[in-house]
């Protein structure tokens, strides 16, 4: 199997102390490597099968840290970019006291917002089985324009997912709502939970999630919960039939919730691609998110298949 993901790679600010508060609060941060795209990348190759991804990086000291994060993790190197007039992507993260995060993104002008559209030829497209996008680079161009690109590239016998990833702050230059209408004929599956939807006018349960959404293209939809688990809806167009199906999550001793819709979304591709069906794919991702909500960081509490299973079993 051959697999693209295509986004962000940044450095996630972690509060060193990681007591709850505000953005700024903590008197000193950990690095940690991040990027909702690199984070499902990451997540593919400790589940057993790393993708290409597609990225570009500072020539800085924290594009030489992602680099050799993605390198250690078994990431090709083939499309991980360096910019020289570029800075990479930073995150600062925040967390309450049940672990939840909230981020403030500085990315105006990085390198992640400037990947070329020239960089990913015919035939690297026409290799691959599945091809992953983020919704984080469609803010900014050059990066918008190239993943559109490669979007309408992309043959129709691979299979398309895209998490929208919403951030409401990164939308000043482009419409949200309008970049979501533009982007859904050209994907299969889309992965997303309601506050995703939501400024795109999308309301009510997650049923109604997917029904809405598969009405607009993609084949199926997944529509992460959070603690409450996830919903699923597919059509007869999918590769694993049509269905629906419901799993209402795992508990887990919380310590940090960053990176755990990531953590779905890799083990969700893992699942499917492998020949799952909807069901079990669901309860596969929701094991995998599950266990990263059990140490600190986003990539970094990333399980491996191991640990999933043992956890399944457990």
């Amino acid at each position: 199997m051959t697999r693209l993901v295509v986004g962000e790679c940044i450095v996630d600010l972690h509060p060193e102390a990681a007591a709850a508060g505000e953005t700024g609060d903590a008197d000193a941060y950990v690095r940690r490597p991040g990027g909702a795209p690199a984070n499902v990348a990451v997540g593919m190759a400790r589940l057993g099968d790393a993708p290409l991804l597609w990225t570009r990086l500072g020539d800085d000291g924290f594009g030489d840290f992602l680099a050799a994060t993605l390198r250690e993790e078994g990431i090709p190197e083939r499309f991980v970019e360096r910019d020289a007039d570029a800075p990479t992507g930073l995150a600062v993260v925040a967390l309450d006291a049940d672990g939840d995060r909230s981020f403030s993104l500085y990315l105006d002008g990085t390198a992640s917002t400037r990947l070329d559209a020239n960089s990913v030829d015919d035939a690297t497209l026409t290799n691959l089985d599945w091809l992953h996008v983020g919704g984080v680079e469609l803010a900014h161009d050059p990066s918008r324009s190239a993943v559109f690109d490669l979007l309408d590239r992309a043959p129709d016998d691979v299979t398309v997912s895209f998490d929208p990833n919403a951030r409401p702050s990164l939308w000043r230059e482009f419409d949200y709502s309008e970049t979501l209408a533009r982007a859904l004929p050209d994907v299969d599956v889309l992965v997303a939970s309601a506050e995703d939807l939501d400024p795109a006018g999308y309301e009510g349960s997650a049923e109604a999630l997917a029904s809405a959404i598969t009405a607009e293209g993609p084949h199926t939809a997944l529509i992460t919960r959070g603690a409450a688990g996830a919903y699923a809806r597919s059509t007869g167009d999918a590769p694993w039939g049509a269905g629906r199906a419901e799993h209402a999550g795992f508990e887990a001793e919380v310590v940090d919730t960053t990176g755990a819709g990531d953590a779905f979304t890799a083990g969700a591709i893992t699942a499917l691609d492998e020949g799952a069906d909807l069901a079990s794919a669901l309860r596969f991702a929701n094991a995998v998110g599950a266990r990263a909500t059990t140490a600190q960081g986003a990539m970094s509490a990333l399980p491996t298949r191991a640990a999933v299973e043992a956890f399944l079993d457990g």
